[in-house]
């Protein structure tokens, strides 16, 4: 078996339903067996792959994210948003957008967005006349920000693939993540004017609005207290997350006091769950991505993109062709685990910095989570609104325009994920 035949096996078990992970390892196993190489190959690496510093922050992350989502912190985010920008023309869609900006400051992922905010979002939008499947929609394009802002998960297991610095990497998605959150806002406000959206109703008092930003401030000084410490290098990323733990837990019990021994050992078990579905997928990647180098199959693809052009802008649009397609069929963690060692080569030829093509890798695949089949972000916003994906799929369809924008933007121009990080670490 070559390692072409065993990626076709691969695409194939994936195209037929079978869990990523499965359809990795038996690929992987099928060609260990065929090739007459040691099954202790597995053994060997399967374990080393997770042996990795960077890596300890995405448990940690989730369970952060679970934290927000119980310790109060959430709704608190979300009240000061509307105090923010409710008042404007479909004040609580620009609501939902600044809040997914705010709150990825501290989750790292769109999905903990969703499930974080998502239901006090879609509910009061609901409460305000907006039709469900509308703010279903704006839900989950507006959580594609989450993982581009530091801190990111998937920019995380990037940087540990392609190894580049992790702190240049989160760093690098502040600029275009606020670029995706200003185009998304420019066409709400168009939606807004043609749809006549209703203005926010919450009209507090002067007294009501110092309680709410009083009470919201430990909040919003999360995301500060860590993107601050990231750019002043004072956490790794790894650290940044226990900061977060650790800071989630002093809010959530003893300023909200809303945290119980209950909830925290229910989030525990959750972060166990959904860390050993994100590792397994890493081992079983990593036995993939040895054999595809072992097979020479990154070098081939490098000549062979190389082959049709060495511009580098060329080479990121037909990437981002690439991307977008396989971000329709497989997880965003498997698809940067797999895809990152086949590309990474041939780009760094063209002299595209590695930076810039993690934050255009990454973009690709969050924009992936919004498109059938493999969806994630539209069958969690589903099952947190209770429309049907189909309903969500039609509504969601005019923030495709500004997200391709942004990608466009982004990849056309480098110095917008690569200028910051150049300034802080020059």
């Amino acid at each position: 078996m070559t390692g072409l035949t065993m990626t076709l096996v691969f695409f194939g078990l994936t195209l037929f339903g079978i869990p990523i992970a499965y359809s990795l390892g038996f690929s992987s196993v099928l060609y260990l067996l065929s090739s007459d190489l040691p099954l202790s190959v597995l053994a060997h690496r399967l374990p080393n792959s997770l042996n990795s510093f960077p890596l300890v922050a995405v448990p940690v992350f989730i369970f952060a994210g679970s934290l927000m989502n119980t310790s109060g912190i959430t709704d608190r985010l979300f009240n000061t948003a509307r105090l923010m920008v409710g008042r404007r023309k479909g004040g609580l869609a620009h609501v939902n957008i600044l809040a997914s900006l705010i709150f990825s400051g501290i989750s790292g992922a769109a999905l903990a967005d969703i499930g974080g905010l998502g239901k006090i979002e879609i509910k009061a939008m609901k409460d305000q006349g907006y039709d469900t499947g509308e703010a279903a929609a704006i839900t989950a394009a507006s959580a594609t920000i989450g993982p581009i802002f530091p801190p990111s998960i998937p920019l995380i297991i990037f940087a540990t693939v392609a190894e580049v610095s992790s702190i240049k990497l989160l760093i690098a998605g502040i600029v275009p993540a606020l670029v995706v959150t200003g185009l998304l806002m420019i066409v709400v406000t168009i939606i807004a004017h043609i749809k006549d959206y209703p203005r926010d109703t919450l009209r507090p008092e002067k007294n009501d609005l110092r309680r709410v930003v009083v009470n919201a401030l430990p909040a919003l000084f999360a995301p500060v207290l860590l993107a601050g410490g990231l750019v002043s290098g004072w956490f790794s990323p790894t650290e940044v997350a226990s900061v977060t733990v650790a800071y989630s837990l002093v809010l959530g019990v003893f300023v909200y006091r809303e945290m119980s021994v209950k909830k925290l050992i229910s989030m525990a078990k959750e972060t166990i769950h959904s860390t050993g579905q994100i590792l397994i997928v890493v081992a079983c990647a990593s036995v993939f991505a040895w054999i595809l180098t072992i097979e020479q199959i990154p070098m081939k693809m490098a000549t062979l993109l190389l082959s049709i052009s060495k511009n580098p802008i060329i080479l990121l649009l037909l990437i981002n062709v690439l991307l977008l397609v396989i971000g329709m069929i497989m997880d965003t963690i498997a698809a940067i685990l797999v895809l990152t060692p086949i590309i990474y080569p041939a780009m760094m030829m063209a002299g595209v910095d590695p930076i810039h093509l993690g934050i255009v890798v990454v973009f690709n695949l969050m924009i992936g989570l919004l498109t059938p089949p493999v969806g994630m972000s539209l069958y969690m916003v589903s099952v947190v609104s209770g429309q049907p994906v189909e309903t969500i799929m039609k509504k969601i369809l005019p923030y495709f325009i500004p997200l391709i924008i942004a990608l466009l933007v982004v990849t056309l121009f480098p110095g917008i994920s690569t200028f910051l990080p150049n300034i802080i670490f020059p």
